[in-house]
């Protein structure tokens, strides 16, 4: 249950953001939140992460679906008690599910979180850094028990 819980705050809040941004901002526009250091920006993204691979859209939405199967049969296996797993699993999921909703219904991923360092991303995308991170701890603190 925490999975999907974890997922669904993660899918309802990339919506959330995506619609305030696609709807309040035009392609390209830029707002200084910090002048320099972050900024929001809003552009649609074809391809995967940096841009690469816009022409493989299609490529991206299968390989979605894959991942998000997956990740919900993976979840079935998971043992009580594996809280931070499930976590893990749950942001996932919803960065995933975030993703493949833009690719699906607008042809491309829209991106806002501009730290002028990095190419511009947006919750989806953090969410699946930081399941990726929770996974990475999970591995670490149950590694002796295997």
């Amino acid at each position: 249950m925490v999975l999907f819980a974890v997922a669904l705050v993660v899918l309802a809040l990339d919506r959330l953001t995506k619609w305030y941004v696609s709807t309040h901002m035009e392609i390209g526009q830029s707002i200084p939140v910090i002048p320099h250091v972050f900024h929001i920006t809003y552009i649609r993204n074809p391809g995967a992460a940096f841009g690469l691979g816009a022409s493989q859209a299609g490529l991206f939405v299968v390989i979605t679906v894959v991942v998000v199967v997956l990740i919900i049969v993976f979840a079935r296996h998971v043992g009580p008690g594996q809280t931070l797993l499930r976590f893990a699993l749950g942001f996932e999921l919803g960065g995933a599910l975030g993703n493949l909703y833009d690719r699906v219904l607008g042809g491309a991923v829209i991106d806002f979180l501009d730290f002028r360092v990095w190419p511009v991303f947006n919750l989806a995308d953090a969410a699946i850094v930081t399941g990726g991170l929770l996974f990475i701890l999970y591995l670490a603190l149950t590694w002796q028990r295997v």
